[in-house]
């Protein structure tokens, strides 16, 4: 799973990092709000892990921002003890969970497990389409060359290639990709059709998706 790590101590930040990468986790390190936006406009993750204090932009100011766009990926907040309006402040704007500096290291393992908990509705196995191979198990997308996807990615690749041809609308698409997710929006699908065309488009695929924000989405060889 990709995970997005924001803090700006850089000991933590290196620490948390390097234990996330042993257990498999692909991480994604900022050391600002500022940094961690941009990361977080330009692609998708399966976790996010927020400080909230940090320079340029705080933890609470990404979150509204993440959650006034329609991204509904879980977040993890990093707080010290003397928080405590700011750990409301932030389970109000729609973190999923809290953690007290300092923490236990395997708290954090814990914490990051249960966040990122997900109903595996996807097959595990691989999916053609054109000239582009989606490899479930390995979050892999492969055409003239190969990239990651998050797991909601994939979930959202798989319902179009199962349906290629056949027109899927927004609400099927919130009602089958993202059923576990009351808070998911049509802004949130067309931020996932957005990114799943800009890596469509850098392996090379000879796959489009038509549609507009709102509206139904198709699945064709271009």
């Amino acid at each position: 799973m990709k995970l997005l790590l924001a803090e700006d101590t850089s000991d933590l930040n290196r620490a948390v990092t390097a234990l996330l990468t042993h257990q498999g986790y692909e991480v994604t390190s900022a050391f600002d709000g500022a940094e961690a936006m941009e990361y977080l406009e330009n692609d998708s993750f399966d976790g996010i892990i927020l400080d909230i204090m940090m320079p340029k932009m705080s933890g609470l100011e990404v979150l509204s921002r993440l959650r006034a766009n329609g991204i509904v990926t879980p977040v993890l907040l990093l707080t010290a003890k003397a928080e405590v309006d700011d750990r409301v402040t932030g389970l109000d704007a729609g973190a999923d969970d809290y953690l007290t500096k300092p923490f236990a290291m395997k708290e954090l393992l814990a914490r990051v497990r249960s966040m990122t908990r997900r109903r595996q509705n996807y097959s595990s196995g691989e999916m053609t389409f054109a000239n582009l191979t989606l490899r479930a198990e390995q979050l892999e997308l492969a055409s003239e060359n190969t990239i990651r996807l998050s797991l909601k990615e994939v979930e959202l690749l798989q319902a179009l290639i199962r349906n290629a041809g056949r027109e899927l609308s927004t609400a099927y698409l919130l009602g089958n990709v993202w059923s576990s997710e009351p808070n998911a929006s049509a802004d949130t699908v067309w931020l996932y059709i957005s990114y799943l065309r800009g890596k469509l488009s850098s392996v090379g695929s000879k796959a489009v998706i038509e549609g507009e924000r709102g509206g139904s989405f198709i699945l064709k060889e271009a």
